[in-house]
C-alpha cells in the first residue's frame, strides 16, 4: 500500500504561496515534512512569518519552518511588495502566529533531508531559487537525492510578469536559477512556469465568485490575500483576474496527471542586465541534452476543482 505524499516545501510566502501551502496541507494522502523560507516576494522575516500565520490557519501549525537566505546570491534584494501588498498577504487581517520559526537555517534542512531521507521526499519550490542553489553548492548531487523536484520558475514562452521575457523567481536571483539549470536532469526536475499558469490558473471573475460561494475560512482566506495581485494583474499583465502560479505548480506535484503538455529541453537562464532571469529554451536538433522537463499546460478545470475541494 503506498504511504503518503511527503514534501519538503521552499517558499517565499506572500498571496499565492499561501493558497499553494493550504492546498498541500488540505489535499488527502499528503504530508509536510518541512517548509524552509527564502526571501523574495517579501523580505526573509515576512515570508517565515507568513508561512507560519499559513500553516496554523491550515491546521498544520506543527510543520517546522526553516528560515533560509535574506537575498540573492549576488543581488542585493528586490521584492514583489508592489505585487502582493507591504504584507505579502494583501492587508488581510491575519492574527499573529503562536509559533516560532526552527534555528536549523534552510539550506542545512534541505541537505539533512536529502541525505537521510531524499528518496521519499519530493521538493516543491515556490520562490527565488538561492536556497537550493545554496546548497547545490555544498552538495552537487542535491538535486538527484530528491524522489522529484517541481518548481515555479520561468516563462518558456518569453513572455514575462516582472519585465518583458522574465518571471519573477528567475529574475529575482538569475545566478541561483542557472545554477539549479546546471545541475538538473529532466528525469527528476520539473519546472512549471508562468506561461502555464496564465493560461490555466486564472481566477477569473466566475472562478472567484465560486470559491467565494464556499463561505469557508479557507475559501475566504485564500480569496482576500490576492486581493493586491488581482488589481496587479489586471492592471500590469492584462490577465482577467489574479493568477495563482504557485497553486499550480503545487497541484502538479500532488497530482501530476492534471498535466496536459509538456516537453523536455536544454534551459539556460539569462543573468545579463537586459535579459535578465529569461529562460532559454533550446528546441534545437543539436542542442545540448535536455536537462529540465517544462509543464507547458494544465487542465485547468482539474486546477480549480483541487482548489475548490481544498477550501471547501
Amino acid at each position: 500500500m503506498r504511504g503518503p505524499l511527503r514534501l519538503v516545501i521552499d517558499t517565499d510566502t506572500a498571496s499565492d504561496d499561501a493558497v499553494a501551502l493550504l492546498l498541500a496541507v488540505r489535499t488527502p494522502g499528503v504530508r509536510i515534512e518541512a517548509v524552509t523560507t527564502v526571501a523574495g516576494n517579501v523580505p526573509l522575516p515576512r515570508a517565515s512569518r507568513n508561512a507560519l500565520v499559513t500553516l496554523e490557519f491550515a491546521s498544520a501549525g506543527n510543520v517546522p519552518v526553516h528560515p533560509g537566505c535574506e537575498r540573492p546570491l549576488l543581488r542585493p534584494l528586490e521584492t514583489a511588495v508592489h505585487v502582493h501588498g507591504a504584507d505579502g498577504m494583501g492587508g488581510a487581517p491575519l492574527p499573529e502566529p503562536t509559533g516560532t520559526p526552527a534555528r536549523e537555517h534552510a539550506v542545512d534542512a534541505l541537505l539533512r533531508l536529502a541525505r537521510d531521507r531524499g528518496a521519499e521526499l519530493t521538493l516543491v519550490a515556490l520562490g527565488p531559487l538561492t536556497n537550493i542553489a545554496a546548497a547545490l553548492i555544498r552538495d552537487r548531487q542535491l538535486l538527484d537525492r530528491f524522489r522529484h523536484v517541481y518548481c515555479m520558475a520561468g516563462a518558456a514562452d518569453a513572455c514575462g510578469n516582472i519585465s518583458a521575457t522574465a518571471e519573477f523567481n528567475v529574475w529575482a536571483d538569475p545566478e541561483a536559477a542557472a545554477i539549479v539549470c546546471d545541475a538538473a536532469a529532466c528525469e527528476t526536475v520539473t519546472w512549471i512556469g508562468w506561461d502555464a499558469s496564465r493560461h490555466d490558473a486564472v481566477m477569473t471573475p466566475d472562478r472567484q465568485r465560486r470559491l467565494c460561494d464556499l463561505d469557508t475560512p479557507l475559501a475566504r482566506f485564500a480569496h482576500r490575500v490576492n486581493r493586491s495581485v488581482d488589481h496587479w494583474a489586471t492592471e500590469v499583465t492584462g490577465l482577467p483576474g489574479y493568477d495563482l502560479p504557485d497553486p499550480l505548480a503545487m497541484a502538479v506535484a500532488l497530482n501530476p496527471s492534471l498535466v496536459r503538455r509538456a516537453e523536455t529541453a536544454h534551459v539556460r537562464v539569462a543573468t545579463g542586465d537586459e535579459t535578465r532571469g529569461q529562460i532559454l529554451v533550446d528546441r534545437r536538433r543539436t542542442a545540448a541534452p535536455a536537462n529540465l522537463t517544462l509543464v507547458r499546460r494544465v487542465d485547468s478545470d482539474g486546477f480549480e476543482q483541487m482548489l475548490l475541494d481544498a477550501c471547501a
